[in-house]
């Protein structure tokens, strides 16, 4: 019997591909060659997967039809013998190379009026699959299969690199070590205020602890926010993303917002500090048994907002360098 052959099309973003490990886990165990069709930007975090055989560059840009670079894909795809291909988004575009490249069975959920483009459509029942871990997974079962639970995601870590990036960056590791990850592409209403990012700095640094700062070229203004009154080394923007991986697996434990990075954090194993304002953990939660949840639940939230709707702030205001700090000192090895 021939080894089945899926092709994914992927996620957009650095926690969803986190996460989508789980999908693969899940059907890599039943014996699937996998390769992932994916933007560029995110192939390292798919090359530190086991169950991946090949990560694939989508090429085209967020929002881009660019119907030409997706049929040229798609044929070049049209010797590989897929079996099956999955597509995690819902959108129009990420159906079309499937179906150019003639996969026979083409699953995702239903969506952007891609009926043909889609012949094994699913529901997303929202009260069902209230996770966006939970509706990853539930395209990999057959319909009407009761939902397994979801695989871990775990990264693989590279010591050679580890080595390396020790010594091109000067980094010290003496002392124990917390990842502070300050930013969050969806928006400022989940972003931990920066003078409590500073506040929990200064106090790790007193409690024996080193921090290093992670983040994009974007972060490195909060970063060095973070660093001026404390020892904290800000690493925003002199980091690939690649690179950020095998830095976390230094780390003893690590704080950061709701992004991708927490779940990049969660998949190589060390202990998060997930904080939470406009969204919630109960949809997005960094998938470890590692972790604590900084999250209020006040009335207004989560609003899954961009940016505060009342202008105050409280869902993260309220949560205190004290309170993280002590969760850190608590579960130190």
């Amino acid at each position: 019997m021939q080894t089945p052959r899926t092709l994914i099309v992927g996620p957009s973003w650095v926690g969803d591909m986190v996460m989508a490990q789980a999908l693969f886990k899940l059907i890599g165990a039943e014996g699937h060659v996998i390769d992932v069709l994916a933007p560029e930007w995110s192939l390292p975090i798919v090359a530190r997967m086991p169950e991946v055989r090949d990560g694939i560059a989508s090429e085209t840009g967020h929002g881009e039809l660019g119907f030409g670079k997706r049929r040229r894909i798609a044929k070049s795809l049209r010797d590989r013998g897929y079996d099956r291909a999955i597509v995690m988004p819902r959108s129009f575009k990420s159906a079309l190379i499937p179906w150019i490249a003639g996969i026979p069975r083409r699953t995702g959920f239903r969506g952007e009026a891609r009926f043909g483009l889609i012949n094994d459509v699913r529901a997303l029942d929202r009260k069902v699959l209230d996770q966006t871990v939970k509706r990853f997974v539930a395209l990999g079962i057959e319909e009407g299969e009761p939902l397994p639970p979801a695989p871990q995601p775990a990264l693989e870590i590279d010591t050679i690199r580890q080595r390396e990036l020790r010594e091109r960056l000067a980094l010290d590791t003496r002392r124990p070590v917390i990842a502070m990850m300050p930013g969050a592409e969806y928006g400022a209403a989940k972003c931990w205020p920066l003078d409590h990012f500073a506040e929990l700095a200064a106090k790790l640094d007193q409690s024996g602890y080193r921090v290093w700062v992670l983040g994009s070229e974007k972060d490195a203004a909060a970063g060095q926010a973070i660093a001026a009154d404390s020892a904290a080394v800000n690493l925003c923007g002199k980091t690939s993303l690649e690179d950020v991986i095998d830095l976390l697996g230094l780390c003893e434990q690590a704080v950061s917002n709701d992004s991708g990075l927490m779940h990049v954090a969660a998949a190589v194993g060390i202990h998060v500090h997930a904080v939470y304002g406009s969204s919630s953990p109960d949809f997005t939660p960094p998938l470890t048994d590692r972790r604590d949840i900084h999250y209020l639940r006040l009335d207004c939230s989560p609003c899954f907002k961009r940016e505060c709707p009342l202008g105050h702030l409280d869902c993260l205001n309220g949560i205190r360098a004290e309170a993280i700090h002590d969760s850190i000192v608590r579960r130190r090895p």
